[in-house]
């Protein structure tokens, strides 16, 4: 029984009704990502309203698993060809993304008072478990780098797929994705084998502590086979859209009251810093769109502050370049946590 609570808190039943209830509601309105916005904005709701949600870690990691499952069957030896010839281009958004992360952080300094550490982690721009743990291991206020993750999750993902999808409807016509999952069908035998070699990865990079191991574990693995042409299975639609909606509800249980009492004027100037990075990103997407000749959408969900699940989810369901949205989140991820410890101490040198 104690074994049960754990896994299931008493909170997860009735999120996972309310999240459901929202991602149908979305889903009549039209809404890009009904089964992750729906979830993630319902549950936060309801919980700055001081309602006792909860999601399991477990829930989190199947849902992860699912989306880096999915994204790798995108990975044909065509398409990392394809990717390669970009190699220079991905090099030169992370470069950007990491100078954006220093630019907000020195700005979030300016406008909350905040110290150098806790302004730095809030606006370096990678997971929010990762810069937490960075956070604390360098003195910073812990929770208001959490705090300030959170924010600019839900307001990159309550911006950027409506906008996208606007302009492709209005301004650039509808994303024709050239890259489509090697698999074309759902094999019972081939699914069971995917799950297992995908999970088994998760976990061993979980053990060794990887960061997103349940991202990057399935994403290489389903990767790999799909690069040496193996046909195991697709993902069934209904795993994609419930791996969504364990995301959506793990983000939007995140909005506890104590966020809503976090000092005002530093959440105030987290959503400014943001939406300047926002701008800024959405600029140099144009500018990158011009020059490579990519999709200008496809090119916005790569280069924007938002995390790989969300990002190459609205990719697909816009039909843009999964792969490249993918392959730009990857790289950026790779480097932001690998050198979030030298960046921070040239950062506080120059400050």
């Amino acid at each position: 029984m104690r074994l049960t609570m754990v896994l299931l808190p008493r909170g997860f039943a009735p999120a996972l009704a309310l999240a459901f209830a929202a991602a149908q509601l979305c889903i009549l309105l039209d809404t890009p990502l009904p089964w992750m916005i729906g979830p993630l904005f319902s549950t936060a709701v309801a919980c700055m309203l001081g309602a006792r949600l909860a999601a399991p870690v477990q829930a989190r990691e199947a849902g992860q698993w699912a989306i880096g499952t999915a994204l790798g069957l995108y990975f044909s030896a065509p398409v990392l060809a394809a990717l390669a010839r970009h190699a220079g281009w991905i090099v030169l958004a992370v470069a950007f993304a990491v100078c954006l992360g220093l630019a907000g952080g020195a700005l979030l300094r300016r406008l909350s008072g905040s110290d150098d550490a806790t302004a730095f982690f809030a606006m370096a721009v990678g997971g929010a478990s990762e810069m937490a743990v960075q956070a604390e291991r360098h003195g910073a206020a812990v929770e208001r780098v959490a705090a300030a993750h959170s924010l600019r999750i839900m307001m990159v993902v309550g911006t950027i797929p409506f906008a996208v999808r606007w302009f492709a409807v209005h301004g650039w016509g509808q994303g024709l994705d050239a890259f489509v999952p090697l698999a074309g069908r759902v094999d019972i035998a081939g699914l069971a084998v995917l799950v297992a070699l995908t999970a088994g990865a998760a976990l061993l990079l979980k053990r060794v502590r990887l960061p997103n191991a349940w991202v990057i574990g399935p994403l290489f693995v389903a990767m790999m086979l799909t690069a040496a042409g193996i046909e195991l299975s697709r993902l069934p639609e209904w795993m994609i859209r419930t791996g969504q909606l364990f995301i959506g509800i793990s983000l939007g249980t995140r909005f506890t009251p104590a966020f809503v009492h976090t000092a005002p004027r530093y959440l105030a100037s987290v959503a400014a810093c943001t939406l300047v990075t926002l701008a800024l990103a959405g600029a140099f997407a144009f500018c990158l769109a011009g020059i490579t000749g990519l999709h200008p959408g496809t090119m916005v969900l790569a280069t924007s502050p938002g995390g790989i699940a969300e990002m190459a989810l609205t990719a697909r369901v816009l039909h843009l370049g999964v792969p490249v949205v993918t392959a730009f989140h990857v790289a950026r991820m790779v480097v932001v946590v690998l050198g979030i410890g030298p960046l921070f101490r040239a950062w506080t040198r120059i400050a």
